[in-house]
């Protein structure tokens, strides 16, 4: 197999490549330019020639698949009973807040972070408590003390936690996850881990599973995972919501009805378990050439471009890049960049507080458009 295999996107209702089919380069939305692994691929075939794709239960190896995989891979021990699924963490995280906010309530995120989480919080009429990361060099840390008087605020209720984190690329340790919990039980607060990219760890990292703390945390929390994002499997439409308490579960059940968001695509089940039971061998090489993007983009950015800063990659595909240098706003920079160069990057003020001045690069294409659109990124800065 080969990532370098440059497979023609346009035309195809691509929401990256079609969006604004102007575009050479589209490195901005979390979608990855590469065909999947084999075994999703057969999958999918085999159940077209069935020829039927009416309304679908998730199968009993549907369910095996995942809790086998979380098991082996991420030591998380899954019961099948505590498994909800839906069509994507999005919706998801919507009907989680449904279920465990009322308007006007405080819902925190580590920000910068997913922009889609901002969106949830607005759709519920609750409020963003956003304690942001502190930038220490090339990383990111927790401002523990910040969060801690956050989540003291009584109407705070869920912390929605991105693990590993987009679009920082933190991976977080498990001390790190354990200090965070020690804060949320304390103030009874909801974890909610969204863990979507926990398959794109990079080398010297290891993932930590929220799931893996304790009963004592579990009990109070749950996890949102899909094999979307690590498989490029996001428009086939599954994801899963793990939620080991009763109560919980059954509220976020009920929202999950109440949202409309049950029903699940027979080819996302079909996929899904593709994945997990034959994809492994497929995304081990993915993580080594999204290594060796990331090598090669940091390199030539700190030789051509240094007045720009990279930001350490530890997970997910997306590098995270510092232009405050250039005493330019982000949105300024990235419209000028999709004018002059036609290379459309995301904006990080989309990411809440600490995204000003920043931009997000999603490194998952073949190794020759990242290198050919970092040169056009030059040649636009070049000309500032």
């Amino acid at each position: 197999m080969t990532f370098d295999k440059n497979t023609e996107r346009k035309g195809t209702g691509s929401l990256k490549w079609d969006e604004n089919s102007d575009i050479e380069y589209p490195l901005w939305v979390a979608d990855m330019d590469f065909e999947v692994a084999p075994s999703i691929k057969e999958a999918l075939e085999r159940r077209v020639q069935h020829g039927i794709f009416g309304y679908v239960i998730p199968t009993n190896g549907f369910y095996e698949s995942i809790i086998n995989w979380h098991l082996r891979r991420h030591h998380a021990a899954y019961k099948r009973e505590w498994i909800i699924t839906v069509p994507g963490v999005v919706p998801a995280i919507s009907s989680i807040l449904r279920a465990l906010t009322k308007p006007g309530d405080g819902v925190l995120t580590l920000s910068p972070v997913y922009n889609c989480f901002y969106s949830s919080i607005r759709n519920l009429q609750c409020r963003a408590e956003e304690s942001a990361l502190l930038q220490v060099g090339d990383t990111y840390t927790i401002d523990f003390e910040d969060l801690k008087s956050r989540a003291e605020k009584a109407d705070t209720k869920v912390l929605l936690l991105c693990s590993p984190h987009n679009p920082s690329g933190r991976v977080w340790t498990k001390e790190e996850l354990q200090n965070i919990g020690d804060i949320c039980l304390k103030n009874n607060v909801f974890v909610v881990s969204d863990e979507i990219h926990c398959e794109l760890i990079m080398p010297g990292r290891e993932f930590v599973s929220y799931a893996t703390l304790g009963e004592a945390y579990t009990q109070q929390a749950c996890i949102c995972t899909s094999a979307s994002k690590s498989f490029n499997i996001a428009g086939l439409q599954n994801a899963q919501i793990v939620c080991s308490n009763e109560k919980y579960r059954k509220l976020i059940d009920r929202a999950v009805n109440i949202h409309e968001v049950c029903d699940v695509n027979p080819f996302g089940i079909v996929a899904t378990e593709a994945a997990y039971n034959g994809g492994e061998e497929w995304l081990e090489e993915l993580c080594r050439y999204i290594w060796k993007n990331y090598q090669d983009a940091k390199d030539y950015i700190e030789r051509e471009i240094p007045k720009l800063k990279v930001i350490k990659l530890e997970g997910t595909y997306l590098m995270w890049v510092d232009i405050r240098a250039l005493n330019i706003s982000d949105s300024t920079f990235c419209e000028g960049l999709r004018a002059k160069e036609s290379v459309w990057l995301a904006e990080g003020s989309h990411y809440g507080k600490g995204g000003e001045g920043f931009v997000r690069i999603n490194l998952a294409t073949q190794h020759q458009n990242v290198m050919i659109a970092l040169k056009k990124l030059k040649h636009y800065i070049d000309s500032l």
